[in-house]
């Protein structure tokens, strides 16, 4: 896989992208994260990719010709599944949307800043908007960092544990259970005696429930 970041902050992911998970799955060559600067596709001699709205509204826009040059220069090079734009007014960014993404093979993700992007290259270039929340943020490159982080974690060796990222919560549109890890008493705590019994079944039907009932109770909106 290979995901396409354009930003005109790229510092901002220098860490998310450069750490943990994310570090190791490149490192097994699972996925290239390239970070684009999108200043670097202006021709104006100050690198300025932001003007006034047209209708006097307040703030800056992104310029349409800078993010036009650089998603034209990439897409000559390959073939992408998605050109993806984070925006407030995407659909929510979930685990079934991960998974999706997970199974393609090159993303390209711009990154909204300033008021917002001109409205052309949306619809010129923009497949998908993805939106990770209904808060504003102060640009789009948290919100990259979020959808490349859910995606690759789920890639085939990512992560130690294969099985473990099909037991996260959301996968099945529940909560986790609770965990529990040595010693099996904290402070005068216990660790549910189920769990250590070694009846799988038990422990499966133990888990079930428990998922259940913390969905119920904390997101009630996944079960309807």
């Amino acid at each position: 896989m290979r995901i396409d970041i354009l930003t005109v902050v790229p510092e901002l992911l220098v860490s998310p992208l450069g750490e943990s998970i994310l570090k190791r799955a490149q490192a097994k060559g699972l996925v290239e994260i390239v970070v684009h600067n999108i200043r670097d596709f202006t021709t104006d001699k100050h690198r300025q990719v932001d003007d006034y709205p047209f209708g006097g509204e307040a703030g800056m826009v992104m310029m349409a010709e800078p993010v036009a040059r650089a998603i034209d220069s990439l897409k000559a090079e390959r073939e992408y599944d998605e050109v993806i734009y984070t925006s407030p007014d995407g659909v929510r960014h979930d685990q079934h949307e991960a998974n999706r993404l997970s199974t393609l093979g090159n993303i390209m993700i711009l990154c909204g800043h300033y008021k917002g992007l001109d409205q052309r290259i949306r619809d010129t270039y923009i497949t998908r908007e993805i939106s990770i929340g209904d808060y504003v943020l102060t640009g789009g490159e948290l919100a990259a960092a979020v959808i490349t982080d859910s995606v690759v974690r789920l890639l085939p060796s990512a992560i130690g544990d294969e099985e473990s990222a099909l037991t996260d919560s959301f996968q099945d549109d529940l909560l986790a259970p609770p965990l529990y890890t040595r010693p099996a008493e904290w402070r005068g705590m216990r660790v549910p005696d189920v769990l250590l019994s070694g009846n799988f079944a038990e422990i499966d039907r133990w888990r079930e429930e428990q998922a259940l009932e913390r969905t119920e109770r904390l997101r009630p909106d996944l079960i309807r």
